[in-house]
């Protein structure tokens, strides 16, 4: 049995770290689409119904940070899933939404991949 792979939006502002995911993901036969900011995520968003999880850095520019964008997807679109990443920000569970992961920087791309299979997979 064959099933469609799952799509996954990636937001990281920092080039290198963003492909190193991005190309991990694809070759994991993830569907990606990619992000710079909070603005073009919100934008790939409403036009890509077929995303299933969002991994979003914190510290992110557009207008809003990534707990906000992980907040606004959790609200506005539920069925996505949602990891948040940040090698600065200090995350405790209150600060995100219920189901959304934290997973911190450094973190190792099969653990993300990891974490994006089982979550989508629940």
């Amino acid at each position: 049995m064959h099933s469609d792979p799952i799509s996954v939006l990636v937001v990281e502002d920092e080039t290198l770290i963003r492909m190193s995911v991005v190309l991990d993901l694809e070759d994991a036969g993830f569907n990606v689409l990619e992000a710079g900011n909070t603005d073009e995520a919100i934008s790939l968003l409403r036009t890509h119904p077929e995303i299933q999880a969002l991994f979003t850095d914190i510290e992110i520019p557009g207008s809003m940070n990534g707990l906000s964008l992980a907040a606004t997807v959790h609200d506005r679109w539920p069925p996505i899933r949602i990891i948040v990443t940040s090698g600065r920000v200090r995350v405790f569970r209150r600060d995100l939404p219920a189901d959304v992961k934290f997973c911190p920087k450094p973190y190792d791309n099969t653990q993300v991949i990891s974490m994006l299979r089982e979550m989508v997979a629940a």
